[in-house]
């Protein structure tokens, strides 16, 4: 598939409705989010909140005048010790994924996260979803750690694997052009 143009500007509200769909259309297929019941957009007014620009944004890509992927970056553990460390999580609309959303974001958030006072970076992911693990992989994310089976998803036990990279550790790998 072609690599989409892409841009991406902080999240507004009027942005929510359009964040919680591309959340729960991944809900159903069990790779991506231990939700198993779709959210509603009112269960995610504090979560919005909390996502302040200079600290951990909230970023969306526009295509087609819809949302089609976004960004956050997330405290970690809420203690003050960690206010150097984010989790980002990354989803992207089922229409325009594999066409360079996650690779885009990935990138801007590597190269955003000094200016957000963020040097440790990491990511919470299913170990039986490859493509989200290969993707922080081809990141320079390594593997910091595995939790096995603390999630069922339909009765079956799922390991989190735990990714974790330091911003000033190591380059990208994947320098490509989106346009």
């Amino acid at each position: 598939m072609d690599k989409l143009a892409c841009t991406h500007r902080l999240a507004r509200r009027e942005d929510l409705p359009q964040i919680v769909a591309i959340y729960n259309a991944t809900i159903s297929s069990r790779m991506v989010t231990a939700d198993t019941q779709p959210i509603t957009v009112e269960s995610r007014n504090a979560w919005f909140e909390e996502h302040t620009p200079a600290f951990r944004p909230l970023w969306v890509v526009e295509h087609q005048d819809r949302i089609a992927a976004w960004l956050s970056f997330s405290s970690f553990y809420g203690r003050p010790a960690y206010r150097k460390t984010a989790e980002l999580s990354i989803y992207v609309d089922a229409a325009v994924r594999q066409r360079g959303l996650g690779r885009y974001l990935l990138t801007q958030a590597l190269a955003q996260a000094p200016a957000l006072g963020v040097d440790t970076l990491l990511g919470f992911i299913f170990g039986h979803n490859a493509a989200s693990l290969a993707l922080f992989e081809n990141f320079a994310f390594a593997r910091w750690g595995v939790l096995p089976g603390v999630a069922e998803l339909d009765g079956i036990a799922r390991d989190l694997v735990i990714l974790g990279r330091r911003v000033a550790a190591a380059p990208a790998k994947n320098h490509m052009d989106f346009a």
